[in-house]
């Protein structure tokens, strides 16, 4: 079997469910680093910010900044836990990640949808930050949360 780039329509109903995932990075010797992060999807990108949470260094010098511009290959983990195991379920998606810098129309598009996603961000000034984003290149998923 090929492998898929586009999620299923049941995939996208369960990403869009989801209010967190765990983006995977690697610096140039392929040491991973692992996050959680804050993302929206339009259907075909997922976008995640450089937002203003909290952080030790400027947002170009963040780990995960610094890897995608050493390798563009990233991986994207939406997952579901619950104790009726009926109901878990995870997308994995590695993708081809890259940043997209303002005053991109589809940085603007990505802000909007990031802004309805999640309340917070509606305050914060990330119209000058740049955004990952993630092209899907191999989808895998597994789970009784995602079994149409």
């Amino acid at each position: 079997m090929a492998p898929r780039s586009v999620l299923t329509t049941i995939e996208q109903v369960f990403v869009r469910e989801q209010r967190v995932a765990r983006l995977a990075t690697a610096d140039e010797n392929g040491h991973p680093t692992l996050i959680p992060v804050c993302y929206a999807f339009d259907g075909e990108f997922f976008y995640t910010p450089l937002d203003e949470k909290p952080k030790t260094v400027p947002g170009t010098l963040l780990k995960r900044v610094r890897n995608i511009e050493a390798r563009h290959e990233a991986a994207l983990l939406i997952d579901q836990y619950s104790d009726d195991w009926s109901q878990l379920g995870y997308i994995l998606i590695h993708a081809h990640a890259a940043l997209l810098l303002p005053p991109a129309k589809r940085h603007t598009l990505a802000l909007r949808l990031l802004r309805e996603r999640y309340t917070q961000y509606q305050t914060m000034d990330l119209e000058q930050n740049a955004l990952i984003v993630l092209t899907p290149e191999r989808i895998t998923s597994w789970g009784p949360a995602i079994t149409p």
